[in-house]
C-alpha cells in the first residue's frame, strides 16, 4: 500500500536528497514530472531545458535501479497536467496517497505553488547546502551590513577547508589580488570535456527542438553531462587540467576562448549531480598534493562555500519580493542586442553570441559586460533578471536573482554589495582582447568612435550622484569628474544622451 508521494524536482537530482532519506522505497512512490510551465515561465535556453530533462530521465533510471518506484511524467505524455501541483494531485489519486514528502524548493515561485496543493505537504530542509537558513539568520542577526567576505571566513571555519587550526592556510583568507591577470591566447589550453548524447538525450533533444525551438539559443551541438558519473568525470577533468590556471585566468576574457580555465561545474552543482563539499574537497586535495597553487584553489573554493552559499542565504531571507526591487529606478527596456540583434560593440557581441551558442558565459562576462552595460544604461533590473534566468544553463532564481538584482544592478540598494559594479571601457580592455577589433575606440573618451562604456560610465555616476557621492569607495570618481574640463563634461553627457536615444529607437549601436 502506498502511503506517501516523494516529490523530486529537476534541480534535486541527488540520491542523498532529504525527502528520499525520509522515505521508504518499499511503500512510497517518487513523483517526477516534466511540465510545460517549467519550460516557459521564462523562455529558457533550449540547452538548459535539454540538460534538465535528460538529467531527470537518467536520474529516474538510477532511482529505479536502487529499488524505488518512480511515477515519471514525460513532457509529451497526453495525461500530463503541465504543472507540478497538478501532477502531484493526479498521482495522489492514482496511488491513493494523501501525503507528499518534499525537499524545500529553491525558488519562491515553486515554494508558493506547492503550498497551494490540496494535499498534506511535509517539507524538509534542503541540506545539500552547507549553510542552513537558520544558520544564515543567526549570522545576520545584529549586523548592519552583510558582506560575503566575513560570511566566507565563517564557512571556512565551519568546513575546515584550507584551514590550519583556527588560521587560514597561507596566512590570509583571500588571494584575490593574485587572480586578476589578463589571459593570453593559448592554443594548448585544455578544453572542457563534452559528452556525446546517448539515446535518452537524443530523444530529449528532439522533443526540446519541437517544443522550445523558438527560444533564444542554439540547441546543438549539445555536450553537457547528464548523469552523476559524467559530472564526476567533468570534476576530475577540471581538478587535473584547469584548476592550476583557474586563479590566474578567472577574471579574464578572450574572444576565441569562451571557457579559459573555468570549471563549468555550476550546472551540475545546481541540479544536484555534484555536492558542494565533494567539489571543494577535491580542490583542497589538489593543493595539498602540490598539484594546484593556493591562489587558484582558494579562489575556487570561495566561489562555492562563500559566494554560492551567501547569495542563497540572501535570497531565502528576503523572500519572494527580492527580485522586484529597483533602488536605482532603472526602467529602460532590454535592448534587442541581448537577444542577438546586431551591435558594433565587440564585447557585447561576443558575450551574447557565446551565450546563444553555449548557454554559458563566465562571471566576468555576465557582471562586467552584459551586466555593466545594463547598469550604466539604466535598463530595468527585472528585464535583465529574466534574461539571465532565461539564457544560462546554470541559472536558477535563488542564485541568479541576488547576483543580478543585488551584485550586478545594485537594485537591492546595497544589501548584497557596498557599491555598484560600474566600469568604463578601460576595465574591459584590461581584462580582455575584445577591444582591439571593435569599431569603437576604448581609449577615446568623446567624439566619433568613442567607446560607449566611457560615455555611459560618467552619465551613470552623474544620474546617481546624490546616492553615491558619499560612498568612500566611489568618492574619488566624483573628484575626477569635478576636475574635468567643462567642455569634455558637456560632450560626454550629450553623447551619452544621444547614444541612449539610438538604443531606445532600436538602432544598431
Amino acid at each position: 500500500m502506498v502511503t506517501r508521494l516523494v516529490l523530486v524536482l529537476g534541480d534535486q537530482l541527488s540520491l542523498g536528497l532529504s525527502a528520499l532519506r525520509a522515505a521508504d522505497p518499499a511503500r512510497d512512490v517518487v513523483v517526477m514530472a516534466e511540465v510545460e510551465a517549467e519550460g516557459r515561465y521564462v523562455p529558457h535556453h533550449p540547452q538548459k531545458i535539454a540538460l534538465i530533462l535528460s538529467a531527470m530521465r537518467h536520474f529516474a533510471q538510477e532511482l529505479r535501479a536502487a529499488g524505488w518506484q518512480v511515477a515519471y511524467t514525460r513532457l509529451d505524455d497526453p495525461e500530463n497536467s503541465h504543472s507540478i501541483g497538478g501532477e502531484l494531485v493526479r498521482r495522489a489519486a492514482e496511488f491513493g496517497a494523501r501525503e507528499v514528502l518534499a525537499t524545500r524548493a529553491g525558488e519562491w515561485r515553486l515554494i508558493t505553488a506547492l503550498e497551494e496543493v490540496p494535499l498534506t505537504l511535509r517539507v524538509l530542509p534542503d541540506d545539500r547546502f552547507l549553510c542552513s537558513e537558520p544558520e544564515f539568520a543567526a549570522w545576520v542577526e545584529g549586523r548592519k551590513q552583510l558582506r560575503m567576505e566575513w560570511f566566507y571566513r565563517e564557512m571556512r571555519r565551519k568546513t575546515g577547508l584550507l584551514m590550519e587550526g583556527d588560521q587560514p592556510v597561507g596566512g590570509q583568507w583571500n588571494f584575490d589580488h593574485d587572480n586578476r591577470k589578463a589571459a593570453k591566447a593559448d592554443l594548448f589550453r585544455p578544453r572542457p570535456p563534452r559528452f556525446a548524447p546517448d539515446a535518452v538525450t537524443q530523444e530529449v533533444l528532439a522533443l526540446v527542438a519541437a517544443r522550445f525551438g523558438a527560444h533564444f539559443g542554439r540547441l546543438e551541438p549539445f555536450g553537457w553531462a547528464v548523469t552523476r558519473g559524467q559530472a564526476l568525470d567533468a570534476l576530475a577533468w577540471f581538478i587535473a587540467q584547469a584548476l592550476p590556471r583557474f586563479g590566474d585566468e578567472q577574471d579574464a576574457m578572450l574572444a576565441a576562448d569562451p571557457t579559459l580555465s573555468h570549471s563549468l561545474l555550476s550546472p551540475y552543482l545546481n541540479i544536484g549531480l555534484l555536492a558542494p563539499m565533494e567539489v571543494c574537497e577535491a580542490a583542497a586535495e589538489a593543493y595539498a598534493a602540490g598539484k594546484a597553487p593556493l591562489n587558484a584553489v582558494e579562489g575556487f573554493i570561495r566561489q562555492i562555500i562563500g559566494w554560492r552559499e551567501f547569495v542563497r542565504g540572501i535570497y531565502m531571507r528576503h523572500g519572494p519580493g527580492y527580485a522586484d526591487q529597483n533602488a536605482l529606478e532603472a526602467g529602460r527596456a532590454l535592448p534587442a542586442l541581448y537577444w542577438g540583434a546586431k551591435t558594433d560593440m565587440a564585447c557585447l557581441s561576443h558575450a551574447v553570441g557565446q551565450t546563444r551558442d553555449l548557454a554559458y558565459a563566465h562571471h566576468i562576462q555576465r557582471l562586467m559586460v552584459t551586466g555593466n552595460f545594463a547598469l550604466l544604461a539604466g535598463i530595468s533590473p527585472q528585464a535583465l533578471h529574466e534574461w539571465y534566468l532565461s539564457v544560462y544553463v546554470d541559472a536558477f532564481e535563488w542564485v541568479e536573482a541576488p547576483n543580478t538584482i543585488g551584485m550586478s544592478q545594485f537594485a537591492d540598494g546595497g544589501v548584497l554589495g557596498s557599491k555598484p559594479y560600474a566600469a568604463s571601457g578601460a576595465y574591459i580592455d584590461r581584462q580582455s582582447d575584445y577591444c582591439g577589433g571593435c569599431r569603437y575606440k576604448v581609449a577615446q573618451k568623446t567624439g566619433e568612435g568613442a567607446c560607449p562604456f566611457n560615455l555611459l560610465y560618467w552619465d551613470f555616476l552623474l544620474r546617481h550622484r546624490a546616492r553615491f557621492a558619499g560612498n568612500p569607495r566611489m568618492a574619488q570618481m566624483y573628484r575626477t569628474w569635478d576636475k574635468m574640463d567643462g567642455s569634455r563634461k558637456a560632450a560626454t553627457l550629450a553623447e551619452a544622451e544621444a547614444f541612449l536615444a539610438r538604443l531606445d529607437a532600436g538602432k544598431t549601436v
